[in-house]
């Protein structure tokens, strides 16, 4: 459960939000620009709000009233960047690795991640040497072996060629059934959020226009 109202002011856009919801992927679904990105920066905590309350399962992580603003590292998110942000030096296996270390967690999920992600082949090479698609597969495996409570991903697909396009998202259905893990997708593509959302916020230049279940929010795209 999620529990959000945001008030900030970026350059050029008015952010005011507030939403609550339960649902296990919730979709943030909205043009660029419209402050999807900044919502999940205030979540992780990479981003000071000018004012917040953000609940997660019932632990306040902001809230600017109260003088309340959890480290990041106590948060208990995981966050997958549209240019993924894999650690250049080291390999897949070393990045796959760190989220459980900086945690000072024992890498409990590191095989059946592996398996799920299909990372096997790549876990010697670095990211440079990688696709695009790997490289996300990566960075969304990294993501999650820090076991987070809730995981961000940020337009996940952006930028991949149709086929890694599908590939990426294909692994996103089945970590979502075998893991369970809460989900907050950003994505401004109707068939992303088709596919992993059970639920949906409309966001449109800073302010929440609705919120949907997938029978509305397909009929709306019929």
């Amino acid at each position: 459960m999620i529990e959000l109202a945001l008030s900030h002011k970026l350059a050029d856009l008015d952010i005011d939000i507030r939403f609550s919801s339960a649902a296990r992927c919730l979709a943030l679904f909205g043009d660029s620009g419209a402050g999807k990105t900044t919502i999940l920066n205030a979540i992780a905590g990479l981003l000071r709000p000018r004012q917040a309350r953000i609940v997660l399962d019932g632990q306040v992580l902001v809230d600017t009233e109260a003088g309340i603003d959890m480290p990041p590292a106590a948060r208990e998110v995981g966050y997958v960047f549209q240019d993924g942000r894999l650690f250049p030096h080291l390999s897949a296996r070393a990045n796959l690795l760190y989220a459980s270390q900086a945690r000072q967690r024992k890498a409990t999920q590191f095989e059946r991640l592996v398996d799920l992600l299909e990372l096997a082949p790549l876990l010697e090479r670095r990211p440079q040497t990688l696709s695009g698609g790997e490289r996300q597969r990566v960075a969304i495996g990294r993501a999650l072996m820090s076991e987070p409570r809730i995981l961000l991903l940020d337009e996940p697909l952006t930028g991949l060629h149709r086929e890694a396009r599908v590939q990426v998202l294909d692994h996103l259905r089945r970590l979502k059934q075998a893991l369970r893990v809460a989900t907050l997708l950003v994505s401004h593509q109707a068939d992303e959020v088709i596919a992993l959302a059970d639920e949906v916020i409309r966001v449109h230049a800073g302010t929440m226009t609705a919120q949907l279940d997938m029978a509305q929010f397909q009929s709306q795209r019929d």
